[in-house]
């Protein structure tokens, strides 16, 4: 059995829960028996369940911060920030890291000075079976480039992707206007601009064990989150067809409906946070849509 690791671990975990005891548990124990022997540092979003006392009582080593009121994902942003590790791993209060992952993502990111973010392979629930998106990833038309490994992407998953500390803060973290559903094009958008690269290395792999059933809401969350991103950070003219995209299917789709309402409620705030891409990522944005610039 190979032995322990004695110095700190360059990666750091950082996991934002809120009200899932239980499977925050599972996933901490998971952490707890990586040979990496990896920081935790649980962000917790205003939990009104027994979050705290268990986490207290049965796992007193792993740092807490707990937040007065819920931040969404702006919560990965105030861990990253506590931090000190060079690398930062994001996982959810459902997921957690295969052992090896978090130093083959290290060995990577020493490698290549300019990756930013690693988008792993993940494996879903007790069968490990291999999500949809690894392979919508692999197969990015962005493609390979010399000085970066994997695939190039501009999309991933965050309760499965390993950050360069420095490139995810340059790039401001996940966007506060956004709350939580869909906030990782964002993400992946201002780490491009910035010249950091984002890629899928499916060397490095996390483990996914979502709840079952269908997440109420989120549909409309995602496609609320899809349309201030455009407005945020894509051209005018894109903006306002999937705004009108969207208006047409409110007239008999009540999730469009509700998600037409809440991009409007918050337009104001998107128009005055826009920063249009540059436009080697805004081709590359386009060309990931199989859209000709």
């Amino acid at each position: 059995m190979a032995a322990a690791r004695q110095d700190p671990s360059p990666v750091g975990i950082v996991i934002a829960t809120r009200n899932r005891s239980a499977t925050l548990a599972e996933a901490l124990r998971r952490l707890h028996t990586l040979p990496e022997r990896p920081e935790i540092l649980v962000v917790d979003n205003a939990s009104t369940d027994d979050t705290r006392t268990r986490l207290a009582r049965d796992f007193p080593e792993v740092r807490v911060l707990a937040l007065p009121f819920n931040h969404g994902a702006l919560a990965r942003t105030y861990g990253a920030r506590i931090l000190d590790t060079p690398y930062v791993a994001f996982s959810d209060d459902d997921s957690w890291w295969a052992p090896g992952a978090l130093d083959t993502a290290v060995r990577l990111f020493e490698a290549h000075p300019r990756l930013g973010l690693i988008a792993a392979r993940t494996l879903v629930g007790p069968a490990a079976a291999p999500d949809p998106l690894n392979d919508v990833l692999a197969g990015s038309p962005l493609g390979c480039v010399g000085d970066l490994p994997g695939t190039q992407v501009l999309g991933f998953l965050a309760c499965a992707c390993v950050v360069r500390r420095r490139a995810y803060l340059d790039a401001g973290g996940f966007h506060r206007l956004l709350f939580f559903g869909g906030e990782e094009t964002l993400l992946a958008y201002d780490l491009a601009a910035r010249g950091w690269g984002v890629t899928h290395c499916p060397d490095v792999v996390a483990h996914h064990h979502p709840a079952s059933g269908p997440r109420t809401g989120r549909p409309v969350v995602q496609r609320r989150n899809e349309l201030l991103t455009a407005w945020l950070r894509r051209p005018v003219p894109y903006a306002l067809a999937r705004t009108r995209e969207l208006a047409a299917e409110a007239r008999y789709d009540g999730h469009a409906r509700r998600a037409l309402r809440g991009t409007l409620v918050r337009l104001p705030a998107a128009l005055r946070q826009r920063r249009p891409l540059p436009p080697h990522v805004e081709r590359a944005a386009r060309l990931l849509e199989g859209v000709t610039a």
